[in-house]
């Protein structure tokens, strides 16, 4: 038998192939190829924990990567993301001893998919090759996200649920907040910062300022000032990174607040504040703006110039694929068969204005 030495990127591309993956473009440091292999090791390892996984991805890169630790960053950041999209499921080892600390395991996710208005699938969960069939070389990979687009006259959802995939809801999958109106969550977090007692002295206290431009998210931050009135905040504290409020301010003085994220809330400080922010701003008028601008062929971006939750985020990240653009905070690129519902999903849910003030805009 000859044995023949291969170069570093002959092993990449071998490698990749066995992933599934094109070549074109790809190597093991790849997102694509990190959640592919992540998803291989799942497979045979789960339940376990995260560092478990991330070991044994990481182990045979070890020459294969210039910077180690900058991959293995690279690779628990791409096991987050995809526990956070479900192809990992979360769950305490309740064997464990309740005085002592309990890990948290990850159990892989069966094979299953939500479908989206245009037909396409996103695939969740942990599947082979051999159990998609034919479809499998039609995936398309962006980062950790794998989709399955329909061809004329294919009924894919019914087609999956054959093959084995359980189709869950999108309502399910996409975790979103309660449904409302911009003024029916003012409303609500107005109500708990009436109910509040007084706050005393906060230090070290910042504020959104609702009256500077929502195109330039950095410069809206101030200190209070003389200001007065109802403003999202961050409060510095001993240790720690800046806790997240909704405070009352009377002459650049706080009278009353309330931390966030709420004490009942799944998300986190930030994803409440921006949420509020997006509530207030559209409620005064002004309300933060995304942009729409064609690309060759059918494509779209979507540009947006302010933070936005975790759960709008784990959205157009299942949909789009991340990109850089000039002049936003951040953009996503989408097909045009998905555009739509994004677009209404973008001023029904968020409560964003479509900004349309450049040739390059639909």
């Amino acid at each position: 038998m000859a044995i023949r030495r291969l170069t570093i990127a002959q092993v990449h591309a071998n490698k990749v192939d066995e992933l599934g993956l094109d070549q074109a473009g790809r190597d093991l440091t790849s997102v694509e190829a990190i959640a592919a292999a992540l998803r291989r090791a799942a497979g045979f390892l789960c339940p376990c924990s995260a560092k478990t996984l991330v070991r044994n991805v990481m182990d045979p890169l070890k020459g294969l990567a210039n910077d180690i630790e900058e991959m293995r960053a690279k690779v628990r950041e791409t096991l987050e993301a995809m526990i956070a999209h479900g192809d990992l499921l979360e769950s305490f080892d309740i064997e464990e001893d309740v005085l002592s600390d309990v890990p948290v395991l990850l159990y892989a996710a069966p094979a299953s998919f939500f479908a989206r208005e245009s037909g396409t699938a996103i695939l969740l969960g942990i599947s082979s090759a051999e159990l998609l069939g034919n479809l499998a070389d039609r995936i398309e990979y962006s980062n950790h996200v794998r989709r399955l687009h329909p061809i004329a006259g294919e009924d894919l959802s019914a087609d999956l649920q054959q093959l084995g995939f359980i189709e869950i809801p999108y309502n399910f999958w996409s975790r979103l907040p309660q449904k409302m109106t911009s003024a029916q969550h003012l409303d609500y977090m107005n109500g708990l910062l009436d109910a509040s007692g007084p706050s005393g002295d906060v230090p070290g206290l910042s504020v959104l300022d609702w009256d500077r431009p929502v195109q330039y998210y950095r410069g809206r931050w101030i200190s209070p000032s003389s200001r007065s009135g109802r403003y999202v905040a961050r409060r510095s504290q001993a240790y720690g990174a800046d806790l997240w409020c909704y405070v009352e301010l009377r002459v650049g003085k706080p009278t009353s607040l309330v931390d966030l994220p709420l004490a009942d809330s799944n998300w986190r400080g930030c994803d409440e504040a921006w949420r509020l922010q997006m509530a207030i701003d559209a409620h005064r008028g002004n309300a933060q703006q995304f942009r729409v601008r064609r690309e060759i062929g059918n494509r779209y971006m979507l540009q947006f110039f302010s933070p936005l939750p975790m759960w709008a985020r784990r959205r157009f990240d299942s949909v789009g694929q991340p990109v850089s653009s000039a002049g936003c905070l951040f953009a996503y690129r989408l097909a045009e068969a998905e555009l739509a519902e994004e677009v209404r999903f973008a001023t029904d849910e968020l409560w964003l204005a479509e900004l349309k003030d450049t040739p390059e805009s639909r």
